[in-house]
């Protein structure tokens, strides 16, 4: 009994150095991808955010070659691809029929899914930037793993057939970016789904970084209450869109009273506030409004918000991105837009924090779509990023 005690604790002693070993080995990968992901932008829309129409003429003309062509030559260095879950799983559910006998053309209009995304993937690595493949769903996909054990199984499965299909790309410029704002206000249980798909990935494809995220939106508090996951070659992210009553100005979704805004200043002062205090007719609205400009809103103040992110990276060792910041352009001052975003910019710059502004050619794009569906750069903007068109 002794003698096997003191083997037990022999291998013990030799087991822990080596995990040790192993995650540094790990965090050292991981920090030194991240230097991949200093300069990002998002291409929404494209393989996500339109459901009903994956169709290839849809993806074949949201997002070109020549678009992704224009966007390495600003200076970006990586592309954040978001992808719907529900065509992805029909389209690797058709490719596995056809395997076993199932005629050309079952599944759908969305059966070739998967080979019009590997286009989109190699067309960014040709053009020499990183690709982050992020599974970007519809709010109803997420809702359903709240309380669904099965959900979160198919979405385990999923992870492990999307990288086993991606493994085989370059592991330093392809990343996997478990799951966009995962909505989910039990961290508790996000913690338990991001950690099983984060062990699929990693059978499937021992090689890639993976990128992983707080509970709910994403935002600097879900990035606090976090742990880090076990495995070490892991990038953590968080998203960036304070305050939204500046960012979201007009939109039509998320909370209703945006809507009635309009002109919305940054940084606010008491004087251009009073007229547009006006605009949202209930008061209570009115008085959250009123708070984004007596809570002094500037770029110090996102300063200081973003070194609590950069401290708790610095606290757990690990490396960390901002994959998504942007305003809202329809509603808001050129002006004012680019000094925000100038303003998150150098801020996450001067924490080292690797950005992706979101996003290209849409409602808060460093693009806009002229009458004939050409992407435009807007010169404001590429300043504002600190970028120059090459």
């Amino acid at each position: 009994m002794y003698s096997r005690l003191c083997s037990f604790v022999i291998l013990l002693a030799v087991a822990i150095p080596a995990a040790a070993q192993d995650r540094a080995a790990e965090l050292q990968t991981a920090f030194a991808r991240a230097q991949h992901l200093k300069r990002g932008i998002n291409v929404s829309h494209w393989f996500s955010q339109n459901p009903g129409d994956y169709s290839a003429h849809h993806t074949d003309t949201e997002t070109t070659p020549d678009d992704i062509a224009t966007i390495a030559r600003l200076g970006f260095d990586n592309v954040r691809l978001s992808i719907d879950a529900v065509p992805l799983g029909i389209s690797f559910f058709s490719m596995d029929a056809i395997q076993h006998g199932a005629p050309a053309g079952f599944g759908g209009p969305d059966a070739d899914f998967i080979p019009r995304l590997d286009r989109a993937v190699d067309t960014i690595l040709a053009d020499s930037m990183a690709v982050t493949i992020d599974v970007h769903p519809e709010d109803s996909y997420k809702q359903a793993m709240r309380t669904d054990n099965n959900a979160v199984d198919r979405f385990v499965m999923l992870w492990r057939k999307l990288a086993a299909h991606y493994a085989d790309r370059d592991p330093e410029r392809v990343f996997f970016e478990i799951l966009n704002e995962p909505e989910q206000n039990d961290s508790y249980r996000w913690a338990g789904i991001q950690a099983r798909v984060a062990a699929a990935i990693r059978e499937a494809a021992p090689h890639n970084t993976i990128i992983a995220t707080g509970p709910n939106y994403s935002d600097i508090v879900d990035l606090l209450a976090m742990h880090p996951l076990a495995d070490g070659n892991v990038i953590y992210n968080f998203h960036f869109y304070d305050p939204h009553e500046f960012t979201h100005q007009g939109a039509g979704w998320g909370v209703p009273w945006w809507s009635y805004e309009h002109g919305i200043p940054y940084p606010p002062t008491e004087s251009s506030m009073q007229e547009l205090l006006k605009e949202v007719p209930e008061p209570a609205n009115r008085y959250q409004l009123e708070n984004y400009w007596l809570d002094h809103w500037d770029g110090h103040r996102i300063r200081l918000l973003i070194d609590e992110a950069a401290a708790w990276a610095s606290a757990n060792h690990v490396p960390l991105i901002c994959n998504e910041f942007g305003a809202y352009r329809a509603y808001s001052d050129p002006v004012s837009r680019t000094n925000w975003i100038r303003d998150v910019r150098t801020a996450l710059e001067a924490d080292s924090i690797g950005w992706a502004m979101w996003d290209y050619h849409n409602g808060f794009g460093v693009a806009v779509k002229d009458k004939d569906g050409k992407s435009v750069v807007d010169p404001q903007t590429v300043e504002a990023l600190g970028l120059k068109e090459r």
